[in-house]
């Protein structure tokens, strides 16, 4: 995969202070936030200065039953056209049922839920990642998700299901490193053992975030501080390989841009000390 380098979330309510950070050299941007004829003017003066710029999915639900919908790849390649992207990125998730063919009506999670880590449910995924790639002008890389359960007999560990999505459709990762955190809490999961199964030479980028913990739950929330535990994580990555890019996403509580600024200064002191 291509350097990419530090960055950030590309968010509105942020974007005054995005500009004016040193040192970032990408952003990224939710897909479906931003229209390709009208561009907000920060996305803009980036890309004017070199900045890139990579659209994030969350809508395409590519570990669904149901084949990706013709009309949400076209407008995701719109965005990777418009934005002139180097890759796409979405999530190992599904996020609605029903409708169609099945009788039911059509119903949309609002989040991004689990894929049970089984051989039926990695048949449906790689077929639906395939369409995908096949549609998309750009590579596509595709993201673990944070969950708080796990389902009933699962088949495979996390790094088996994604090494093996990856031998069967080349599709790039984008590891969150917060979310093996938070699945490490919730379900018990070591990432190193995780991170031990991953094909490292498919990682793509890194997404660092922050979640708080309550009653022996994590809260992926994307609104709270990057915790120790999280670096430690993102450490144990870097021991293994130094990823092509790593990103902070901060979505709701921002803090002042001097606090975002040293938490980038975190993530690059601990990418920067890796000794692979």
């Amino acid at each position: 995969m291509d350097r990419l380098g530090t960055g950030i979330g590309w968010r509105p309510e942020i974007a005054d202070g995005i500009e004016a950070l040193p040192g970032i050299d990408w952003v990224e941007v939710v897909a479906e936030n931003i229209c390709p004829g009208h561009l907000p003017a920060s996305l803009v003066r980036l890309r004017e200065r070199g900045t890139v710029v990579v659209p994030h999915g969350v809508a395409l639900g590519l570990g669904g039953a149901e084949r990706p919908d013709p009309g949400r790849l076209a407008a995701l390649a719109e965005r990777a056209e418009a934005l002139g992207a180097p890759l796409v990125t979405e999530h190992i998730a599904f996020v609605r049922a029903g409708g169609g063919t099945t009788g039911l009506p059509l119903m949309e999670a609002g989040h991004l839920l689990p894929v049970p880590r089984t051989r039926d449910a990695l048949d449906v995924l790689c077929e639906n990642v395939r369409i995908a790639q096949d549609a998309l002008p750009v590579p596509l890389a595709v993201e673990n998700i944070a969950a708080l359960i796990s389902w009933p007999g699962e088949e495979m560990s996390e790094g088996a299901f994604l090494a093996e999505l990856v031998e069967r459709t080349g599709v790039g990762l984008l590891i969150d490193v917060a979310n093996l955190h938070t699945n490490h809490v919730n379900r018990g999961e070591d990432p190193a053992e995780a991170l031990d199964r991953l094909p490292l030479e498919a990682l793509a980028y890194v997404h660092v975030a922050g979640g708080v913990e309550r009653d022996g739950v994590w809260h992926d929330s994307h609104g709270h501080p990057v915790t120790r535990p999280v670096l430690d994580v993102l450490e144990q990555l870097c021991a293994r390989t130094v990823p092509p890019g790593v990103l902070l996403e901060r979505d709701e509580n921002f803090p002042p841009v001097a606090e975002l600024a040293a938490e980038l200064e975190s993530i690059r002191a601990v990418v920067g000390g890796s000794r692979v």
